[in-house]
């Protein structure tokens, strides 16, 4: 298990990405964030809260839960129930700039998800991605706006997200994938 990522790099991390997405939107005034839940949720309320101090303009976050979206969703069996977590947009994503969140991009598959999902709602003007790590291994064709970090990773190994909000602390580790 390495730490690619502690409570300060993230801090850091985070304040970088909410300046790009103040530099690339020319301000945040048609700009609602959306986080993947459940970490991608925690993420995007930060940026709001370091946009709305470095702006002094507070930014609509909601979040959005993927869970009927899933691609893999065929494939579980009557055990195995999605649990619905519910999505929580409050703002109008009609002809917005929406910057949907999450921590770890892997194989696009979950942005994917979370876009169907966004398109349900409304239908923004922009939708431009924000995550904390891109690890790479892209099986779609989706590429990050904004990035914490680009951490180059094997398909043996694990990036977890770690966030004081569910986890207890921030960190963000590399492990290797335990075999059954």
């Amino acid at each position: 298990m390495k730490s690619i990522l502690d409570e300060q790099a993230i801090r850091r991390a985070l304040t970088r990405i909410s300046h790009e997405i103040i530099e690339r939107n020319k301000g945040v005034s048609n700009c609602v964030i959306v986080g993947i839940k459940t970490r991608g949720t925690f993420i995007a309320e930060r940026i709001a809260e370091r946009i709305e101090q470095i702006e002094g303009e507070k930014v609509p976050v909601g979040e959005v839960d993927i869970t009927l979206y899933r691609d893999d969703l065929t494939v579980k069996t009557d055990d195995e129930q999605p649990e619905l977590r519910g999505t929580n947009v409050d703002a109008d994503i009609n002809g917005r700039t929406v910057i949907l969140v999450d921590d770890v991009l892997y194989t696009g598959r979950t942005v994917r998800a979370a876009l169907d999902a966004l398109i349900d709602m409304g239908r923004p003007g922009h939708i431009q991605l924000a995550v904390l790590i891109d690890r790479g291994h892209r099986e779609l064709p989706i590429r990050p706006d904004f990035v914490g970090k680009n951490v180059p990773t094997s398909n043996n190994e694990l990036i977890e997200a770690k966030m004081n909000e569910v986890d207890g602390e921030d960190e963000v580790i590399l492990r290797q994938k335990t075999s059954l």
